[in-house]
């Protein structure tokens, strides 16, 4: 039998460029290998976001963009997290086995915790108990599906040996394996897509291109990419353009080789490498545009692929809840 990867999403934020191939795609190719789920984290959002009408907004847009990229609901679990109760009563059974220490060294709390420190004000102020749980509802996430691996970045590696920690406590105590103990993916060679001015494309630094633009958006975002001052007729390096870094994720390998000679024999100026970049980003982006307006006009269609998604869900969430609840004397 295939081995199990659970993928959490973001509900929050419109989806970009560098999430689609730093997160999305990478994501959905698990689908050949494992037995994939795949969930909206809304509960999660809500530490941060406490507008509901964006928190409704963001749900939907996040799900919308996952079924545009190719995320085929017929194969893999696609629910939203907030549709199965189960994850909630896990959540409160795992408080029982999880210290307060270990909740500490998390290292979102901690960073919490010194940036107020470091403002000289109480060190718990703005801290709720959900970013301080965080890790807690995340084992659920996690422990709730028999997950045999967790794809994440680096940074969230330490969550995940939080819920190994937690998962062997459990089943320590009660001398059998009532949790499946998972193991991180660490996704090291994810692409670090460049921004508009060069960084690392980051919301934070507003320097995003949106999946789902529309062709004139797309177009005049890409035509304001930074570069630098060369002149038309000047030779110019296709290795430190950032231009040309984009051109690669979306154009064959011909096409690759006779920019890149254009590059280096001079006599291109930046305007026209633009508008060569927009041709191969819309051709592959605009089917996925169609795809994704689509979805997001027909909000209840959608909304029944999470609901049957959670159906699924909750018929292997009872399984192991019934597992614990057996071992702890409450079934």
């Amino acid at each position: 039998m295939k081995k199990i990867s659970l993928t959490g999403i973001q509900s929050t934020g419109v989806l970009h460029i560098g999430n689609y191939f730093g997160a999305i795609k990478p994501a959905l190719e698990l689908a050949k290998t494992y037995e994939t789920r795949y969930f909206i984290a809304d509960y999660h959002a809500l530490n941060k976001k406490k507008d509901p009408k964006e928190l409704y907004t963001g749900i939907r847009h996040a799900a919308a963009g996952w079924l545009a990229a190719g995320l085929n609901p017929d194969e893999v679990i696609f629910y939203r997290q907030s549709s199965v109760p189960e994850v909630f009563e896990l959540t409160t059974m795992l408080m029982a086995f999880t210290s307060k220490g270990l909740m500490n060294r998390a290292h979102a709390y901690k960073a919490a915790v010194q940036f107020n420190n470091e403002r000289g004000e109480d060190q718990d102020v703005g801290i709720n108990m959900g970013l301080f749980t965080y890790p807690i509802l995340m084992a659920a996430d996690i422990l709730l599906f028999d997950s045999d691996v967790v794809p994440v970045g680096k940074d969230q590696e330490q969550h995940i040996e939080m819920a190994q920690d937690i998962a062997q406590s459990v089943n320590a105590i009660y001398k059998q394996q009532i949790l499946k103990v998972p193991q991180a993916v660490i996704q090291e060679d994810v692409a670090v897509i460049p921004g508009l001015d060069g960084r690392k494309m980051s919301k934070s630094y507003g320097n995003t291109i949106p999946l789902f633009s529309s062709e004139n958006e797309l177009n005049k975002i890409i035509m304001s990419i930074v570069t630098n001052s060369q002149g038309v007729e000047e030779p110019k390096d296709p290795a430190t353009s950032s231009i040309y870094t984009f051109y690669k994720l979306f154009s064959t390998t011909e096409e690759q080789e006779a920019l890149a000679a254009r590059y280096r024999a001079g006599g291109m100026g930046w305007g026209e490498a633009k508008k060569e970049l927009f041709r191969v980003v819309n051709r592959e982006l605009s089917p996925l545009r169609e795809r994704y307006n689509a979805i997001i006009a027909d909000i209840p269609a959608m909304d029944k692929i999470l609901a049957q998604g959670a159906e699924k869900a909750r018929a292997i969430a009872g399984t192991v809840i019934g597992r614990f609840r057996k071992a702890a004397g409450i079934d």
